[in-house]
């Protein structure tokens, strides 16, 4: 049995570690869509990137390695089987994610695989050229937890054509 978590994150620079996840949302797939997790991240350097601070929401912000053990626990009890990360541009947020388990967990609850919901749909599609945004009925709002439901759906309704 497989769990397909849909994961999206917002941080305020390219890469971990030098820069910070400030926020990230997740999304079991299943068809009612209710099983959803998001935690604000504080920052770990002073580092950012002026063109993501928008993205930043500090509000009820806690700590990284809080936020992984919160986000660790609700997989283990939202999750059965094999968990699946699924994100639209998981060369991005595996990216992050993976550094923050590791970096503050010494483990990764989703091992060394992930799916990209993108690529995904143009193998389906049979074209490189099609653009995973002609599936969206509203624009990603870089929030991440709605971000990871909207993508969630998309994955969903993929499945289900497919």
């Amino acid at each position: 049995m497989k769990t397909y978590v849909v994961v999206d994150i917002e941080a305020n620079g390219p890469i971990p570690g030098d820069y910070s996840m400030t926020s990230l949302g997740a999304t079991i797939v299943e068809p009612e869509l209710t099983k959803t997790f998001k935690v604000n991240i504080k920052p770990i350097s002073d580092k950012f990137d002026p063109q993501r601070k928008q993205f930043v929401d500090t509000e009820n912000a806690i700590e990284a390695k809080s936020a992984m053990i919160k986000f660790k626990e609700w997989l283990s009890t939202n999750t059965k089987g094999k968990i699946v990360f699924v994100s639209d541009n998981n060369g991005f947020d595996w990216m992050f994610v993976c550094w923050y388990f590791w970096h503050f967990l010494n483990e990764n609850p989703f091992g060394f695989n992930s799916y990209n919901l993108s690529s995904m749909y143009k193998g389906l599609k049979n074209d490189i050229s099609v653009n995973l945004d002609e599936l969206r009925t509203k624009k990603l709002s870089h929030d991440a937890g709605e971000d990871s439901k909207d993508n969630a759906e998309i994955f969903l309704k993929l499945i289900e054509k497919n």
